[in-house]
Order: C-alpha cells, then sequence, then structure tokens
C-alpha cells in the first residue's frame, strides 16, 4: 500500500471537515483558540491548518485588528478552510511547507498548530522555523497526540489498520506518534490531547 502522511486531496478533505471534524477537532480548537486569543496578537501564523477548524475559531476570538495568516502544506485543504469565511474578514490563506516558512524573521507575535507537528517529517526543523518567526516574547502554542499506552484512540486505529494490511501497513498513525510520551503528571484532555506552549524569550 502506497501511503503519504502530507496528502490529502480529491474528496479527502470535505470528509475530513464534515466527518472528523466535529467528533476529533473542534473542542481543541476551541481551547486553542481561547489560549492564543487571551495573549492579545496583533499578527498570528496558524502552520498545517487543515480544513480551518482552528482558524475559524480564531478570527472568531482574536480582535478584529488582529492578522491572521492561515497556512498548510495541501492546498485543497486550504479550499475548504477559506470557504468558511466572509469577505472582508482579516485573513490570508497560503499554501506552505511549516518546515520551511516562507515569512521573515520574527514577523508574528503568536504561532499556532493544532495536531500538526505530529505529522513533520522534521520536527526539529518545524521548531526552529517557528522560532525563527516569532518576534521577541512571542509564543508558540501547538498540541500533539500522545503515545499509543495513553491515546487509545490512535492506538486501536493503529491495530485496525494493520490487521486490514498486514504486509504493508500505513504509516499515518505510527509517524504521528514518534513523540516523546508525555509524563503522567502532564495534563492531558479528551482523546488525550496534550497542549504545549514555547515562548521566545524577548531580547535586551
Amino acid at each position: 500500500m502506497s501511503d503519504n502522511a502530507a496528502s490529502f486531496v480529491g474528496s479527502i478533505p470535505e470528509h475530513y471537515d464534515r466527518d472528523l471534524g466535529p467528533v476529533l477537532f473542534a473542542d481543541y480548537a476551541e481551547e486553542m483558540a481561547k489560549r492564543i486569543a487571551a495573549l492579545g496578537p496583533q499578527r498570528v501564523l496558524e502552520t498545517s491548518a487543515g480544513t480551518g477548524i482552528v482558524s475559524r475559531r480564531l478570527r472568531d476570538l482574536l480582535a478584529s485588528s488582529t492578522r491572521l495568516t492561515v497556512t498548510d502544506l495541501n492546498p485543497p485543504m486550504l479550499d475548504i478552510a477559506r470557504t468558511k469565511f466572509r469577505a472582508g474578514e482579516t485573513v490570508e490563506f497560503r499554501p506552505a511547507d511549516a518546515t520551511e516558512l516562507p515569512f521573515p524573521e520574527q514577523s508574528f507575535d503568536a504561532v499556532v498548530c493544532q495536531f500538526g507537528v505530529m505529522f513533520f517529517p522534521d520536527k526539529e526543523k518545524s521548531y526552529r522555523e517557528a522560532y525563527r518567526v516569532l518576534r521577541p516574547g512571542g509564543r508558540y502554542l501547538f498540541s500533539v497526540w500522545d503515545a499509543h499506552r495513553y491515546n487509545a484512540y490512535a492506538r486501536l486505529g493503529h491495530g485496525l489498520v494493520t490487521e486490514l494490511f498486514p504486509a504493508d501497513p500505513p504509516q499515518f498513525l505510527s509517524s504521528a506518534l514518534r513523540l516523546p510520551p508525555t509524563r503522567p503528571d502532564q495534563g492531558r484532555g479528551g482523546t488525550d490531547g496534550l497542549h504545549r506552549s514555547q515562548s521566545r524569550g524577548a531580547e535586551p
């Protein structure tokens, strides 16, 4: 079975948004948007935005003067995201690779990524890129899934596809979990998602 965890084309974006969005992503999007809005940023970048589930809540909660830039590697996902916005709303859509962001240094007050980091092939490079485009004192908020032993949803999903395709199982879920497991004392919510926050220190 051919496998490309970064490819969302054809009818996949529509099904992703309609079927998975309300079940897996909407509640986390609300929490993520609230955390970003509480920072009072003037320029916000979202990476791996998908079909705009977080983007829509960000625009709802951010100040009307805040500039929101929404990016994803897959233009078909952004096509769905665009349909959630009205003409005149302050939002820019750009296809972009989170490991090679097409923005100058220190362009944003906040960077946000919901359930995208674990799919990046070079996670450290994505962290460096987020740091590069953040202004001094800026914040990077992202959420990831936890390891299989804590994450029943991913564990069961991975087991099912492995059973269905034993000779060549797709690696989508397993690649998403190549992160250090969170400690038992770290907060979790819902389906074992974890919010992480990184801050760029203010420069002297």
